[in-house]
């Protein structure tokens, strides 16, 4: 291999435009600016959302509702689709839920109550509700709750 053969080819290599390099260049004198104005100057340009002095879109709407900041996000997952995807399995974890994709997400798993329990279940996640936990004590299983 020589020096000459690596890529990009010579004919595929851009140079950059040399502006305000005389008339001959294409881009002599204003260097491609045109005359004056905001656009002509060092820094000229508009930020964005910028209307031309009148009052931003951003700005003329009203702030609206509240963003906790500590609020916790939590996957959802149903009794019969636990069934569904550990039967005859006796106790069930978070790692198990996430090793199956039951969630979209590694997020904190809460277990919801659509669905009935035959079988006496140990099921562990972060949270349950109070009708997943209900059913789960009734079939004579445990609702064992993590910390988020």
């Amino acid at each position: 291999m020589q020096l000459h053969e690596l890529y990009p080819f010579p004919e595929e290599r851009q140079t950059r435009k040399r502006v305000g390099r005389g008339k001959g260049s294409g881009l002599g004198k204003t260097s491609g600016k045109g005359h004056k104005g905001q656009r002509a100057r060092s820094g000229g340009g508009k930020k964005a959302g910028f209307e031309g002095g009148q009052m931003p879109l951003q700005r003329r709407l009203p702030k609206r509702g509240f963003k906790n900041l500590t609020r916790v996000e939590y996957a959802p997952v149903n009794l019969d689709t636990l069934l569904a995807a550990f039967e005859g399995v006796s106790e069930i974890t978070v790692e198990a839920i996430y090793e199956k994709g039951l969630c979209a997400e590694r997020l904190p798993v809460k277990v919801l109550g659509r669905g009935e329990l035959s079988a006496a279940v140990t099921i562990e996640a972060h949270r349950f509700s109070g009708s997943a936990k209900e059913k789960i004590e009734k079939a004579g299983g445990t609702a064992k709750a993590l910390e988020a």
